[in-house]
């Protein structure tokens, strides 16, 4: 096994803990294992580039367990009243509308390359850093809730937009009108 799926698997393991955490109320803790679990993407997918320790099985790891992260993180802040429920339902929507599409074009017969779109980079980017903002704020390490308020509208359209874009170009992939692309 590589060192960069290690980590991605270390991450993995990290969701539980930072719910827990959540859970037990231990915000510094969940935002401590919040942070720690980002550089850890960061980190894997440095070793990965830069020391040719790509795999297979790690490009399909680290997205997940980016998912599994920020979804489960996104759920348990909506749970615990942190996040406006609706905001939740978008951004889980958005992420299972992308995985049921992925899986019904291969079920089809028309299997869709996964590349990020550069909205659902700056959507990711703003959706982690709201996530950061709220475990802050909830650790008591600031008051951030003019900012988080503000962010929540901004992923929201980031959200809207990303999943409009992803539908579009399923779409059109599906049509057999994505040659150009």
């Amino acid at each position: 096994m590589t060192l960069p799926n290690f980590i991605t698997i270390a991450r993995f393991i990290m969701v539980p803990l930072i719910i827990l955490a959540m859970i037990n109320d231990e915000m510094p803790t969940a935002f401590t294992l919040f942070l720690l679990a980002g550089v850890s993407d960061g980190l894997d997918g440095f070793i990965a580039r830069h020391f040719d320790q790509k795999s297979e099985l790690g490009a399909w790891l680290d997205p997940i367990a980016d998912k599994f992260l920020l979804v489960s993180v996104f759920v348990m802040l909506g749970w615990l009243g942190a996040l406006p429920e609706w905001l939740v339902i978008f951004t889980v929507s958005r992420d299972a509308m992308i995985v049921g599409a992925v899986v019904l074009s291969s079920l089809l017969g028309k299997p869709v390359a996964m590349r990020p779109l550069l909205v659902s980079k700056a959507n990711t980017l703003l959706q982690i850093v709201l996530l950061v903002l709220v475990l802050a704020d909830l650790a008591g390490f600031a008051q951030l809730d003019a900012i988080v308020g503000w962010m929540i509208y901004a992923v929201a359209g980031l959200t809207i937009a990303s999943a409009s874009a992803y539908l579009v170009s399923w779409l059109r992939h599906m049509a057999g009108d994505d040659q150009a692309d």
